[in-house]
């Protein structure tokens, strides 16, 4: 019987571990308390950029906590579980290091057993409990010289474009595949839990078959959401199959619990399947398509926010701001933890010309997730008060997330910074002409055309004074556009450059 550890016995462990739930040794360059923390600290801006909580149906919430708590209690590492479920119609579920699990509405929809649901919940507690995201983390290191960083990107979600804050490792990992040895693990030791947890390790057969019949149908929603990082095989099911044989035999199906347990969620689903209609049609520009399938959701079931904001952002794309800021209050009034209502209304309240009324609802949006759109909107009001600095600040965020809204906040901070820092958008390097003078090139790399690129040169004539040059280089140049100058400096030998960029200006 495997020792039940805990992260006291853990802490000391690195490079060369114990996995905790097999036994085997294993590299490892990450620590237990760098688990948690990694975890800790990206698990709420996760579970925002994933869709936020399921909060409509709470009595389904603590069923799912109860169930992950029973098979959390037998699991081999006593971590600081969590369990919640997500706003999301795309099929998934994830784990963050640290015991950090969710599970989207939209996969507890397609299961019809509470045995199904252990053996979703199960397997990502393995996953935890093993460190398998640890694993991935310390074989990009050894790989790549990746860092260990704890700031949050997104990515299977329909706000996947909007977060910034670098290069997180968190939202990568739960969107990588895990290795066919990893997944293989959890399934083992997520049914041994399932049978320690009195579950009848059957549904964790049924579980796999369903997900092969899906993957074969390839249904998009389940290609994009658990399917990217736990792919589905009949090599899953057969071993399944196989070890049942070596399990109790029995444990409790809950059929009719589960069946109980779903009632609210099922009814509703007609509308929020409405409201995915909806949001398809508002990418696509259909407004008054999106606009009643959102009357539809909402005459269905009105407490759920999203609607409600789907409506809003109807509006929004019509320009229609003041009915845009109502249906976002409505929102606001349902769900006041999600960031995308006072982000919405933020950007709603900024048409109107209501700019302390932006401020607040972007930084509280922020607050919740930073995003691309609320600093980028945020810097846009800055600039235009007259506060630079602080407008700097917020396009520098967006810049480094690229993209559409990165792009455009490049051309931002080009437009404050260049006068004062135009090295830092034209770039110069030197080179030998054919009669060994020094050639001097520049390149725009700002994300607009810049114009007026001056150069100055600092050398020695040959009575040894110091002595300056300046040359200005092109005319007008296009974002990436090198023009090169000829100072007429010989001989330049090459083994430095003494040309810096001292002038350039947006160009008309």
């Amino acid at each position: 019987m495997k020792k039940l550890f805990s992260f006291a016995a853990l802490a000391s462990l690195s490079a060369c571990a114990v996995n905790p739930v097999t036994g085997d040794r294993q590299f490892m360059t990450v620590s237990p308390g760098e688990d948690l923390a990694l975890g800790a600290q990206n698990y709420a801006p996760m579970v925002q950029s994933q869709g936020g909580a399921y909060d409509v149906d709470p009595a389904l919430t603590a069923y799912v906590q109860s169930v992950g708590q029973r098979l959390a209690a037998v699991s081999d590492v006593a971590l600081p579980y969590e369990f919640t479920v997500l706003n999301s119609s795309v099929p998934n579920a994830w784990a963050l290091p640290g015991g950090k699990i969710a599970i989207n509405r939209g996969l507890l929809t397609e299961m019809g057993s509470e045995a199904e649901l252990a053996a979703v919940l199960g397997h990502e507690i393995t996953h935890a409990a093993a460190r398998h995201s640890a694993q991935q983390i310390s074989r990009g290191q050894l790989l790549q010289g990746l860092v260990l960083a704890t700031s949050v990107v997104t990515s299977d979600s329909s706000y996947g474009d909007l977060a910034v804050g670098g290069t997180g490792v968190a939202a990568q990992l739960i969107s990588t595949k895990y290795g066919r040895e990893a997944e293989l693990e959890s399934d083992k030791y997520g049914m041994q839990y399932m049978s320690k947890a009195g579950y009848d390790p059957q549904g964790a057969v049924t579980l796999q078959e369903t997900f092969v019949r899906l993957s074969e149908g390839r249904n998009q929603d389940w290609l994009s959401g658990l399917f990217a990082s736990h792919p589905p095989s009949q090599e899953r099911v057969n071993a399944n199959r196989d070890r049942i044989r070596n399990l109790p035999a029995g444990g409790t199906l809950g059929v009719e619990a589960y069946r109980a347990a779903m009632q609210n969620t099922l009814a509703a689903k007609s509308a929020y399947d409405a409201y995915d209609e909806g949001r398809k049609a508002l990418s696509e520009k259909k407004n008054a398509e999106a606009l009643a399938l959102a009357d539809k959701a909402i005459g269905s079931f009105a407490a759920e926010a999203n609607f409600h904001a789907l409506r809003g952002d109807v509006r929004l794309m019509n320009k229609e701001y003041d009915m845009a800021v109502t249906n976002y209050d409505r929102a606001i009034s349902r769900r006041g933890n999600f960031f995308y209502y006072p982000l919405q209304r933020g950007r709603a309240n900024k048409e109107l010309g209501k700019t302390d009324a932006a401020v607040a609802d972007l930084e509280r949006s922020i607050s919740l997730l930073p995003t691309a759109p609320a600093h980028y909107n945020l810097g846009m009001i800055k600039m235009e008060r007259g506060q630079n600095a602080a407008a700097i600040e917020h396009f520098r965020v967006v810049a480094k997330s690229g993209g559409d809204y990165g792009k455009v906040a490049s051309g931002q901070l080009a437009r404050l910074e260049l006068a004062d820092n135009p090295a830092g958008y034209v770039s110069r390097a030197c080179g030998v002409g054919s009669k060994g003078q020094l050639m001097v090139s520049v390149r725009n790399d700002a994300s607009i055309a810049v114009t007026g690129v001056q150069v100055q040169v600092n050398y020695t004539d040959n009575a040894g004074r110091a002595q300056q040059l300046r040359r200005n280089v092109g005319g007008r140049l296009e974002p990436g556009q090198v023009a090169t100058a000829d100072t007429g400096l010989a001989p330049y030998a090459g083994s430095s450059c003494p040309a810096t960029v001292i002038s350039a200006r947006i160009a008309d």
